[in-house]
């Protein structure tokens, strides 16, 4: 007696296999896929030159002309044939500008001064403003809102306001500080030749230090509040947790208000320049912002003027791109975690 044949259940039909062993390739698009893929293509290159379009304009109008121009100009000078009784003509000058300008020692000494002015201004103003976010941050301050509007109002108040504010309070006779420290047998002289430095860093710390808290605030409310509750469980303090859990966590925030102000204060020049009108200690090329003015409105040298303008750009950009590759080299907490 034979065994009844019994069929296999149905299976599934498989493709069947490709001569070479691999997978067959797959067909081409047809005309109408490639039409929409690059009618897609183009729309969306369309909607991102539409979104960057404002920045480049803006980048090309403010930045790149007036770069441009400045570099230009560097290389022009004035010149009057016959004795300097000629008329007056513009012609190439090559690099002798630039000779001029880093060999002219008024502006190598404002060099340094602006560089002084960075080492004192912006520690203070970085570990300051910080400072103020990390304590406003613990909660310990009452009334956190209207302490955030009494430090950040100083930086409503325009740059040259602000200075001719404390332009009045260093003049002696008409300053109520100087005359309530002689009450008090003290003596202090905030436009001297020692002091004249600190009462710049002075003002600048007062309006700015408040915007740089808010900046600092803002970065430590998007800290994970778990992590905050596991190092209180692990037994840290309020200041240890402030400088082992939070300060590293806005450490991108920190370098970006530490590059910001350096570039700024490259820039030092409203200070200063109203400050000179009442101390002979503020020389009229005291930092290369002031160099620049004197050489383009006093001397009429704008050759002069365009190419220390360049070299400060320069100088600008070499400490700002020094400060990003640190701060990429160091890298993130939790990059360093991996």
């Amino acid at each position: 007696m034979t065994s009844p044949i019994t069929t296999p259940a149905s299976t599934p039909s498989r493709p069947p296999a490709h001569p070479s062993g691999t997978a067959p390739e797959r067909p081409p698009a047809t005309g109408p896929a490639r039409r929409a893929r690059r009618y897609a293509r183009r729309r969306e290159l369309g909607a991102c030159g539409a979104l960057m379009a404002p920045f480049f304009i803006l980048l090309v109008t403010v930045f790149l002309i007036p770069v441009g121009t400045a570099v230009r100009l560097s290389f022009f000078g004035a010149d009057q044939p016959g004795l300097g009784f000629g008329p007056e003509r513009t012609v190439f000058v090559g690099l002798r500008s630039y000779t001029a300008v880093l060999t002219d020692p008024t502006f190598i000494g404002g060099l340094g001064t602006v560089v002084l002015y960075c080492l004192i201004y912006i520690p203070l103003m970085v570990t300051g403003a910080l400072a103020l976010a990390l304590l406003l941050d613990s909660g310990v301050v009452r009334l956190r809102s209207w302490a955030q509007l009494g430090l950040f109002l100083p930086h409503a108040v325009p740059g040259i306001i602000a200075a001719v504010i404390w332009l009045y309070l260093y003049t002696p006779g008409l300053s109520p500080v100087i005359d309530l420290l002689a009450g008090a047998d003290i003596t202090v002289d905030f436009l001297g030749v020692h002091t004249v430095l600190p009462s710049i860093v002075n003002i600048a710390l007062w309006s700015n230090l408040g915007y740089n808290m808010v900046v600092f605030y803002a970065a430590l409310q998007a800290v994970p509040r778990e992590v905050i509750e596991a190092s209180v469980v692990d037994g840290a303090g309020p200041v240890r947790t402030a400088l082992q859990v939070k300060a590293p966590l806005v450490r991108s925030s920190i370098v970006m208000v530490a590059m910001f102000t350096l570039i700024f204060a490259l820039q030092l020049f409203t200070e200063p320049m109203l400050l000179s009108q009442a101390t002979p200690v503020i020389s009229s090329r005291f930092s290369p912002s002031m160099y620049i003015y004197d050489a383009a409105f006093t001397r009429n040298n704008y050759g002069l003027a365009a190419a220390a303008s360049v070299v400060l750009l320069v100088c600008t950009i070499a400490l700002s791109y020094g400060v990003t590759r640190w701060s990429n080299r160091t890298g993130t907490p939790e990059e360093d975690a991996r």
